[in-house]
């Protein structure tokens, strides 16, 4: 049984929506052995109230999530990070701060629900596809054998997913 917990923060621009999403997933998803965190380089300031009642309806817990600016994570009383994942194409062209730990770090892009004009329901459809998308990329990832990966095996693998997983 593996006994260490690894630090995962997601990064997008605004903090509102994929990352949020992502944090989520991945605090359900990856049980005692991951703990997710979210950050933006410009956030909002508020979670989009879509995001919101997409996690609320799939019984995700909503109280401690927030729209946060990645320096946070940057600072010397920031967790350790093991790794980083970028979820929107502005957030991967951004210099990133240096985090603390070197963690490693891989781009999963995907396109933003929020920009999404239309109907309720094509709104909603957009943050399923989202949530089913990120919810894929992290159920994956937190199954990878990761004791027996080297830096470099590891980064190809989180490469591939963010490549591949629909």
């Amino acid at each position: 049984m593996n006994s260490r917990t690894y630090n995962v923060l997601f990064i997008c621009t605004g903090n509102s929506a994929r990352s949020i999403l992502a944090e989520a997933i991945l605090n359900r998803a990856g049980g005692d052995t991951f703990h997710g965190f979210s950050a933006g380089s410009h956030p909002t300031g508020a979670i989009n109230p879509h995001a919101l009642a997409l996690l609320k309806s799939l019984d995700h817990p909503t109280d401690n999530l927030r729209s946060k600016e990645w320096q946070e994570f940057a600072g010397d009383d920031a967790p350790a990070l093991d790794f980083t994942f970028t979820v929107c194409d502005n957030a991967a062209g951004e210099v990133c701060p240096i985090w603390p730990g070197q963690p490693v770090s891989a781009h999963w892009g995907l396109s933003d629900p929020a920009a999404v004009n239309g109907s309720k329901v094509e709104i909603a459809a957009a943050f399923t596809a989202t949530y089913r998308k990120l919810n894929n990329r992290i159920e994956t990832f937190v199954n990878l054998p990761l004791a027996s990966l080297d830096k470099l095996s590891l980064k190809k693998q989180l490469d591939e997913i963010g490549r591949n997983s629909a």
